[in-house]
C-alpha cells in the first residue's frame, strides 16, 4: 500500500444487513472475479471518474491529484449538465481515452432523449447545454454505450444494473445490482454520493469512507467471496456534504480501492456559471456539497 497507509478490512468499515433469503447466482450464470490476473501485463490501477457535470476546474484539480497513480481511466458518465464547461469536459475526457459510458444527463444533453422527467432546474441547464455543445462533442455522447459495460472482470454503471436513471441510495436497492451482476466487482454513480455497498454471506452492508481530517485518501481492501457495488462520487457536484471533488482509484494488484477527495477553486466555477446564466441553486450548492 503507497504511502504506509493500511487498508481498511470490510467488516471494520461497514454498516451490516441482514438479507430474509440467500440469493446465489442464476443458474447456468457464469460470474466473472472480481479481480482476476490477467496473462501477460500486470494488473492496472484504473482511475474512476463519475458525474463530472461539466466542471472542468474540479476535473482538472483530481488528475492533478491522481497524476501518476493510474494506467487507465474510466467514466461512469454525466460528463455534461448542471455546469459551466461542458465543451471543456468532454475535450478533456476523450483526451485521457477513458472507457465512458453514458450519463441520463449525457443522454438528455445530446437529444437522444428529451427532459420531460427533469425537474425545472436540471432542464433549463439541458436546454442551456444543448445551445453550448459543439457538433462532434454532441456526436461523441450520442455514440456513448450505455451500462452495463463488462470491462476485465468489472461492471461499470451508471445508476442501476437494471435502469441507468434509478438512484441505488438505500441497501434494498442495492441488491438487485449486488446479486445479478456478471461480477463480483461493480461501479456506479448517479447519486453523487461517494460509497457503496458489499455483500458476503447472504449479509448487506453500506461503505462508508471516513477521512481522517483534511485527509483525502481513504482506502478499502477488496475481499475474496464478497460482492462489491462501489460509487466513486462526484467529481463536479458532489451531495454527500463534503464539496471536495470524489473519485477512486481501484489498485487491482494489491486488491485495493482509494477513495479520494481533492479540493478545488469552486469560486471561479460559480463565476462561470452566474456569467452563463445558470440557476442560483445549481451555483450555490457546490460550496455546500449538497
Amino acid at each position: 500500500m503507497r504511502g504506509g497507509a493500511k487498508a481498511n478490512r470490510a467488516r471494520g468499515t461497514e454498516t451490516w444487513w441482514p438479507v430474509s433469503r440467500p440469493y446465489p447466482p442464476r443458474p447456468g450464470r457464469f460470474i466473472i472475479p472480481a479481480i482476476r490476473r490477467a496473462r501477460g501485463p500486470a494488473p492496472m490501477r484504473y482511475l474512476i471518474l463519475s458525474d463530472v457535470h461539466a466542471n472542468v476546474t474540479a476535473l482538472e484539480a483530481a488528475l492533478a491529484a491522481a497524476q501518476g497513480a493510474w494506467d487507465k481511466a474510466l467514466c461512469l458518465g454525466d460528463l455534461v449538465g448542471y455546469g459551466p464547461d461542458p465543451n471543456e469536459v468532454v475535450d478533456r475526457v476523450r483526451s485521457l481515452n477513458a472507457v465512458t459510458i453514458r450519463g441520463n444527463h449525457d443522454r438528455v444533453c445530446c437529444g437522444l432523449s428529451d427532459a420531460q422527467d427533469f425537474n425545472p432546474v436540471a432542464r433549463s441547464a439541458v436546454n442551456w447545454t444543448r445551445e453550448q455543445l459543439r457538433p462532434e462533442n454532441q456526436q461523441y455522447l450520442q455514440e456513448l454505450p450505455p451500462g452495463p459495460k463488462e470491462l476485465n472482470g468489472m461492471v461499470l454503471i451508471h445508476g442501476a444494473l437494471r435502469d441507468e436513471d434509478e438512484y441505488v441510495i438505500a441497501p434494498g436497492q442495492a441488491l438487485a445490482s449486488l446479486v445479478e451482476a456478471t461480477s463480483d466487482l461493480s461501479f456506479f454513480g448517479h447519486t453523487h454520493l461517494q460509497g457503496g455497498f458489499s455483500f458476503h454471506n447472504n449479509q448487506l452492508a453500506v461503505i462508508h469512507p471516513k477521512y481522517a481530517a483534511q485527509g483525502g485518501v481513504w482506502p478499502l481492501q477488496i475481499e475474496e467471496g464478497t460482492r462489491y457495488l462501489l460509487n466513486p462520487g462526484s467529481i463536479g457536484q458532489p451531495r454527500d456534504g463534503d464539496s471536495r471533488a470524489g473519485f477512486l482509484i481501484a489498485d487491482m494488484e494489491h486488491r485495493v480501492m482509494e477513495y479520494r477527495r481533492v479540493p478545488y477553486e469552486i469560486r471561479s466555477v460559480q463565476q462561470r456559471m452566474f456569467r452563463a446564466g445558470l440557476h442560483e441553486s445549481l451555483i450555490l450548492r457546490l460550496a455546500l456539497g449538497r
